[in-house]
């Protein structure tokens, strides 16, 4: 079972200098807003990681809302034994913690809302197109379904890594998006 920390606690261990904190979402997540002090090692990039990990600190792994951390988190005990915990409900309920964050949320919506938004619009559209007779169009809804959970249930998502090629979310000299 993973262990979590509530936001005070996890900024308490870090400006003790306790802790390191591992934001384990996308890049784009990260440039969007960020605990201070975070180091960004996105999921996917995580297991090839693990082994450089420091032993000797505190880890705490978080991403938006905990499932992404928690992941993280059975990744590092897994592979390599290294003890860490989740920061419970990740940035969402750091912020709802009034605890500072750091970078450009303001300026563009998340990878992850728009893969949201892409896909949610697809699947309605080809619903619709199902019920006016293209019954073909149920099955690739079906497909768009799976791929959505399979995404979930990876923490990879192809629609996402292409959407965070594209020049609004890439991330500017200076860390804002451009």
């Amino acid at each position: 079972m993973t262990r979590s920390i509530a936001p005070q606690e996890a900024q308490r261990w870090l400006a003790a200098g306790e802790a390191i904190l591992i934001d384990v979402r996308e890049p784009a997540e990260f440039a969007a807003g960020h605990v201070p002090l975070a180091v960004s090692l996105p999921l996917g990039s995580l297991p090839a990681a693990l082994a450089g990990l420091p032993r000797q600190t505190k880890l705490i792994f978080q991403c938006q809302s905990g499932a992404r951390g928690n992941q993280a988190c059975a990744l590092a005990t897994q592979r390599v034994g290294l003890e860490s915990v989740n920061l419970d409900g990740g940035i969402a309920a750091w912020r709802a913690a009034g605890l500072p964050v750091v970078g450009n949320a303001g300026l563009r919506l998340s990878i992850f809302r728009q893969v949201q938004m892409i896909v949610g619009t697809l699947v309605a559209l080809l619903v619709a197109a199902g019920f006016a007779g293209v019954t073909a169009a149920f099955a690739v809804a079906g497909i768009l379904g799976a791929m959505l959970a399979f995404a979930g249930a990876s923490g990879w998502c192809g629609l996402a890594l292409l959407l965070g090629r594209m020049p609004w979310n890439r991330t500017a000299p200076g860390g804002l998006a451009g």
